[in-house]
């Protein structure tokens, strides 16, 4: 993003943020969702990122487990928590990229979501 402003630095607010992600090709698109997962599980922990993910995909736990798969995560290394929820390692978190394209019509919107979503968690990376 070339022109700078605001809190974050990528745009002043929300909306403007979206209006800049939306001019930005698919591939840098995946390339920022990718890197926000692994930055804010480091920060936050995968399972803040998962849920972040699911919400903003719009996807259960199923779908998850398919997002997952279809981008070439391995299906063993899924599993659940003592609390029953998803998990995945860390490390393998970049798959959910191309599946949840591989997955569904509209993957674009949705990682766009996802960003957007976080806008107020970038101030912290």
């Amino acid at each position: 993003m070339s022109t700078t402003s605001g809190a974050t630095g990528l745009a002043p607010d929300p909306v403007e943020y979206r209006h800049r992600l939306e001019e930005q090709p698919d591939a840098q698109i995946d390339a920022w969702a990718t890197e926000l997962m692994r930055d804010l599980s480091i920060r936050l922990g995968v399972l803040s990122v998962l849920r972040g993910f699911r919400a903003a995909a719009g996807i259960d736990d199923s779908g998850l487990e398919r997002v997952f798969a279809a981008g070439g995560g391995a299906p063993a290394t899924l599993g659940r928590t003592a609390a029953g929820e998803v998990m995945v390692p860390a490390i393998e978190l970049w798959c959910l990229v191309p599946g949840i394209h591989r997955e569904t019509d509209d993957a674009r919107e949705r990682l766009i979501r996802y960003l957007v979503d976080n806008f107020h968690e970038l101030t912290y990376i």
